[in-house]
């Protein structure tokens, strides 16, 4: 079993030349309570079921489920719940660069069993929010994903983390996604208003039901509302 403490990492001052986090930087704004929104949402979708381990995924790449999946992290954080946010898109990793910290160990060498989780796991700037980045791009990451080790990093995390978000890789491109479905309690599916594709959309849900996963709902993004420069989150019930 893994020994897992709470390390006690200097917490990295905020690089504003990364992905900004509105929720951060801007809690207050009608983005950053549109993400409270996806979070009460999905809270009532699952009050009656076991609900601590969240996968994020969209069907193609570009739709916004990187920051999406930030953001929520964050929220669920600023509500005083104990959050791991795992990059789990481990060909495309771009969480360490969200929150600017180290990507030379993280998911990839835990579950090569190259380092332990103690080591991977770092704070954020963000109180009660830490990261497990991806780690260096493995040649196997969906034998990695689908792993015995995999199930038992989720099963040591879920008793220190009251929430786990997983960035999880983009349904239609690559495997990956699909065998990490089964493992958490639920799905998001992000679709982007300005990018997306209808039938490959519908295809992403198919999949994912194909998967047995529990899909949780869809958040819609990227939209634009008239007269206005700021983009909007939505949330939809499956």
């Amino acid at each position: 079993m893994f020994k897992l403490f709470k390390k006690k990492n200097k917490r990295i001052q905020y690089d504003k030349t990364g992905r900004d986090l509105i929720t951060v930087h801007k809690p207050k704004s009608p983005i950053s309570e549109q993400y409270r929104t996806i979070r009460t949402n999905l809270e009532f979708t699952a009050v009656d079921e076991d609900f601590q381990t969240v996968a994020i995924t969209s069907s193609t790449s570009g739709e916004g489920k990187s920051t999406t999946s930030s953001n929520l992290a964050v929220v669920y954080a600023q509500q005083g719940k104990r959050v791991l946010l795992m990059d789990c898109d481990m060909r495309r990793p771009t969480a360490h660069f969200t929150f600017r910290l180290p990507n030379g160990i993280g998911l990839s060498t835990v579950l090569a069993k190259k380092t332990t989780m103690e080591k991977a796991i770092h704070s954020t700037q963000v109180e009660n929010l830490d990261l497990l980045a991806a780690g260096p791009i493995p040649p196997n990451p969906s034998e990695l994903l689908s792993s015995k080790m995999m199930d038992r990093v989720l099963t040591e995390l879920k008793e220190h983390y009251d929430m786990i978000i997983l960035d999880a890789p983009p349904m239609m491109q690559v495997a990956d996604t699909r065998l990490l479905a089964r493992k958490v309690d639920g799905v998001v599916l992000v679709v982007g208003c300005d990018k997306s594709d209808r039938q490959m959309v519908v295809k992403a849900k198919e999949q994912l039901m194909l998967a047995d996963a529990h899909i949780l709902g869809v958040v819609l993004n990227k939209r634009e509302p008239q007269g206005s420069d700021d983009y909007y989150y939505y949330y939809a019930y499956e």
